[in-house]
């Protein structure tokens, strides 16, 4: 294998001072190709979009972008050369639903927030971000946060290479109505006590809903989130039942499709759904209890379906052993075997799927463990991995940047040792991650 010796300061011990089960830190300075030129030599490349891979295949990356990717006698050697013949290489993955600036932990006590400033809140949301590249997911959606700008901040250091970090479009702020899933109430705690910046999306009306999507454009989000009906993760209310009214809906939609953005609506039950499909809705988190004929609009439509389909595991043991609320645990209880069931039918029904882990509930880092879940209930792999890479990056808009190793788009490619076809949990230790013709990690010697 041929690697440029200077590599091996900064990759080949990235996880050296990491103990036993620490998340992995990247390096602090990627390697950078002096030519601008990386091409990797793959075992078997899968680009994201074809029902085939192709075995003995090249990508070459030449200034962050692909400017080949096929067959290795198609290829012309340039720039330095990544030798992974012994490996499988994918796009870099898409998270749809990566809170980034949340961590499972504070789901312990959601008081936390009231309290938190800024410097610890962007020491979180950089951590995530290391974490979550260091996992594969070279590209995410963060739908929303507490602390709302913490997403844009994080989203705009990454861009700027200040820090290490996924491509990322941030929602910043929930759109929930008073007392919704996405309000910040807690019980023993008067609203007055409450500082009004984790309450800044609570609205009523059309009219207050449209101003706060103005809020939430103005302040440079790349979409907007609706709490359209009532979270798991919430307390009060009955998870599915509707929260915002179809008016509602309707006026955020108008306002971000007005300003060329998408809406996801987070949405657990069957008519809250519907409601947020007839108001223009682009995809619907969660999706816990859709009836039949929801999918069937959902199919109907072309509106996709990002469903957490692993978190329920992690929630049931490690919520009880951590004393997460006791209410918190009954509704996940109640609502993961039966989203499972509706992904299965959905999936059979031809609605799109796209990737999505709810990673404020289990830790960043643990995104891949839903890819196991998928497969089981039915998806076939390849369909699995198009749902985290090009059929994701189709339902954010930015199918001409990421989701394929194709020409043009981003150099954003991970490799795992041996075929994620045959055995899908490869892709939750995920050893090498390039993201724009930069080696962010390879697994040490």
């Amino acid at each position: 294998m041929r690697t440029p010796a200077r590599v091996s300061a900064c990759l080949f011990a990235l996880f050296s001072a990491a103990g036993a089960g620490a998340a992995p830190q990247l390096a602090t300075a990627p390697f950078r190709p002096d030519s601008g030129t990386l091409t990797v030599r793959c075992g078997m490349l899968i680009d994201g979009i074809s029902d085939t891979p192709v075995r003995d295949a090249t990508v070459i990356i030449r200034e962050g972008r692909v400017t080949y990717a096929g067959p290795t006698a198609g290829a012309t050697v340039q720039g330095e050369v990544l030798d992974l013949g012994k490996h499988t290489c994918l796009p870099g993955l898409i998270d749809m639903h990566d809170h980034i600036a949340d961590r499972p932990n504070d789901t312990h006590d959601l008081r936390i927030y009231f309290t938190r400033d800024a410097a610890t809140q962007r020491v979180v949301a950089q951590e995530n971000a290391n974490i979550t590249l260091a996992a594969g997911f070279t590209t995410i959606r963060s739908p929303g946060a507490y602390i709302a700008w913490a997403e844009n901040d994080i989203r705009d250091r990454v861009n700027r290479g200040e820090v290490a970090g996924p491509r990322i479009q941030a929602a910043g702020i929930y759109l929930t109505i008073p007392g919704g899933g996405g309000d910040l109430l807690v019980p023993g705690v008067a609203e007055k006590d409450i500082p009004a910046h984790v309450r800044m999306g609570v609205a009523r009306g059309p009219e207050q809903f449209a101003e706060k999507a103005r809020l939430a454009v103005a302040h440079g989000v790349d979409f907007i989130k609706v709490i359209a009906s009532g979270a798991v993760l919430a307390y009060g209310g009955v998870p599915g039942s509707p929260e915002m009214t179809p008016e509602e809906l309707r006026a955020v939609v108008q306002v971000a499709h007005a300003a060329g953005i998408k809406v996801a609506a987070h949405a657990h039950g069957a008519q809250s759904i519907k409601e947020a499909i007839e108001a223009g809705a682009d995809t619907i988190e969660h999706a816990s209890l859709a009836d039949d004929e929801a999918i069937a609009l959902a199919a109907k439509r072309k509106v996709a379906l990002s469903m957490d389909v692993y978190n329920g595991d992690y929630i049931a043991t490690v919520g009880r052993e951590q004393g997460w609320p006791e209410e918190f645990l009954r509704k996940n209880d109640e609502t993961t075997e039966a989203q499972r069931q509706v992904f299965t039918k959905a999936w059979k029904a031809g609605a799109p799927i796209v990737y999505g882990t709810d990673a404020a509930v289990y830790p960043h880092g643990l995104n891949g463990r839903q890819f196991r879940i998928m497969v089981a209930r039915g998806m076939p792999a390849m369909d699995a991995i198009r749902a985290a890479t090009s059929v994701s990056a189709r339902y954010m808009g930015w199918e001409d940047r990421v989701g394929a190793l194709a020409p043009g788009r981003f150099g954003d490619l991970i490799a795992v040792p041996g075929n994620p076809l045959e055995d899908i949990t490869l892709l939750e230790k995920v050893p090498v991650v390039v993201k724009g013709g930069l080696l962010f990690k390879y697994p040490a010697k």
